[in-house]
């Protein structure tokens, strides 16, 4: 008898496509069940006869080597199990979820120490990575101790802290802050930072007025890993 075809619209399959995913692996799952030795049936070798044993009986058939009477099983992704009826499959098994490993859930932690002129940036216990840093001259050291970052903004204003009305907006070349600012000490009124330079050249030495001057590259990068709340040790 001739099938009636049905068009579908090309819109129904996009809109609707998570749930037509879903409708076919039902359908295989159901298929399966209802024949579940028609998948392998082209595979099974041609029956031939045997040769009698001297005693006059049948010899015993001895199993096929390679052959496995495991059933056939489907592994699907566990987030489908909310969609799908296992019981049209008796095998149907789900792919257990990955979990995150010890490692990937511990935070990420800053060291800085002064007289090495690097941080170094931890998970847990495991250093990632090492920058080059400038830290606070005589007279204006960076402090020591454990802080967390309390503050983070891109094309931050600089005022001058020693002029008043001495400002450099965000964004100018020559800000002394770079593009990137990493708070993490403040006494209520100064602040003291992870920053940008236009003057590379200072990185490696005692230089800033208290901050952490770093290559403007590696504040980006520092700068999109850490969030707020991220611990800051300083040792000397």
């Amino acid at each position: 008898m001739p099938q009636r075809l049905v068009k579908l619209e090309p819109s129904l399959f996009i809109a609707n496509a998570p749930l037509l995913a879903v409708g076919l692996l039902t359908l295989s799952s159901a298929l399966l069940a209802a024949h579940p030795s028609s998948a392998s049936s082209s595979a099974q070798p041609t029956p031939t006869t045997e040769k009698p044993a001297e005693s006059g009986r049948a010899s015993p058939k001895q199993p096929h080597q390679g052959s496995s009477t495991q059933p056939n099983q489907l592994r699907i992704p566990a987030a489908l199990a909310p969609y799908l009826d296992p019981g049209f499959h008796p095998d149907l098994r789900f792919e257990p979820d990955l979990q995150p490993t010890g490692a990937e859930t511990q935070a990420l932690r800053l060291e800085i120490r002064l007289s090495r002129r690097q941080v170094t940036l931890y998970r847990g216990e495991t250093p990632l990575k090492r920058y080059a840093i400038a830290v606070g001259r005589p007279g204006w050291e960076t402090p020591t101790g454990s802080y967390e970052v309390k503050q983070m903004i891109k094309n931050p204003t600089w005022i001058h802290p020693l002029q008043k009305g001495v400002v450099i907006p965000g964004g100018d070349p020559e800000n002394p802050l770079g593009r990137y600012w990493i708070g993490f000490w403040t006494d209520g009124k100064n602040w003291i930072g992870f920053h940008g330079t236009p003057t590379p050249r200072s990185v490696g030495r005692a230089a800033s007025h208290g901050c952490v001057r770093m290559y403007n590259k590696d504040v980006e990068e520092l700068f999109k890993q850490v969030t707020l709340g991220t611990v800051v040790t300083v040792v000397k």
